[in-house]
């Protein structure tokens, strides 16, 4: 799948589920309406839309939330999908997670293909954990991650960057994960669905983090690439890989290999617009593949060149109306 300027699309990022068990304070307000079950794509909807595109030439695939953890049976979608690795067909399996769910289902992640999980973890400090997460427990996050690494899982930390909540607490969270192994990302805060907050305080520039990181620090440009659009370095001091995506300060779309699917079969040609295409119609118009497969095409030739992501400080406002869980993280 070629896209109009020429960019391969090889990486798809699917939503299973809008429900969390958390409420982060940047990503969803507190009481949030979630989608009626109908709505929702069954399981076996799921296999057969990621199995399409995996027909039509991705090769990374990373199944998010909402908490994908979370959903009834998801574990027989993994099972389902890792026939693909088995074929080579697929190249990665992933699973972007809060790590909630973890310790349960480390051991089974593993034996599905799974090798690489992204771990969203934005502070180590119990009260901050909360405040941000509202109804996340940080022991069994730290419980999970153990639990992965246990299971051969190499285990990435994903930290948005948030003004006077956790920016001083980067350089710690950098030295833990490295000093266990694991890489961590840094992530801008993006401007998506009305939040109880006000993202104008929340917004931390990772252009700045990265500044003050480079007093502490000495930061090498890396090549790494793992598909996604984090961009690395490699830290002297610790060892490890540092990321930062920077939808705001610095966009990355130059770059972009990917779509994102909703759990309502809805396909994001771009996070940071709103157009859209519905696969869920041809999904369920025919068992044969052929209108799916031409609506899948048509929305890809739309796929636009850059997102519009800003932080509007005038009307406090969202760029895009549609929560980060209803996207898929």
């Amino acid at each position: 799948m070629i896209d109009p300027f020429g960019r391969s699309i090889s990486y798809v990022r699917v939503s299973v589920t809008d429900r969390c068990d958390f409420r982060c304070v940047y990503c969803m307000p507190e009481h949030m309406n979630f989608l009626p079950k109908a709505d929702v794509l069954s399981l076996e909807e799921l296999d057969r839309l990621c199995s399409v595109f995996i027909e039509k030439g991705v090769r990374r695939l990373r199944l998010t939330g909402g908490e994908p953890l979370v959903r009834r049976d998801i574990m027989k979608l993994f099972r389902g999908l890792s026939r693909h690795l088995d074929t080579g067909a697929l190249q990665e399996m992933t699973i972007t997670t809060n790590g909630s769910q973890l310790q349960k289902y480390a051991a089974e992640l593993a034996d599905c293909g799974v090798k690489r999980i992204n771990v969203s973890l934005d502070t180590r400090d119990d009260d901050k954990f909360r405040a941000i997460t509202r109804w996340g427990s940080l022991d069994k996050v730290l419980n999970g991650i153990d639990a992965a690494r246990k299971a051969g899982i190499h285990v990435k930390i994903n930290t948005v960057a948030l003004r006077g909540m956790n920016e001083d607490e980067i350089p710690e969270l950098i030295a833990w994960a490295h000093g266990d192994g694991m890489d961590i990302t840094l992530i801008e805060t993006m401007p998506l669905g009305e939040v109880d907050a006000d993202r104008t305080d929340q917004y931390l520039p990772l252009s700045l983090v990265r500044a003050r990181l480079s007093e502490m620090f000495t930061l090498t440009p890396s090549d790494k690439r793992t598909g996604g659009p984090a961009r690395y370095v490699h830290v002297a001091e610790t060892g490890g890989q540092l990321g930062f995506i920077t939808p705001l300060s610095h966009n990355f779309c130059e770059s972009c290999n990917r779509v994102r699917i909703t759990c309502t079969g809805t396909l994001y040609m771009c996070l940071g617009q709103e157009d859209a295409a519905d696969l869920r119609a041809p999904l369920r118009a025919s068992p044969d593949n052929a209108l799916l497969s031409q609506a899948i095409d048509e929305a890809i030739l739309r796929k636009p060149k850059g997102h519009d992501f800003v932080i509007d400080r005038r009307h406090n406002r969202p760029a895009v109306g549609r929560t980060m869980s209803l996207t898929g993280g």
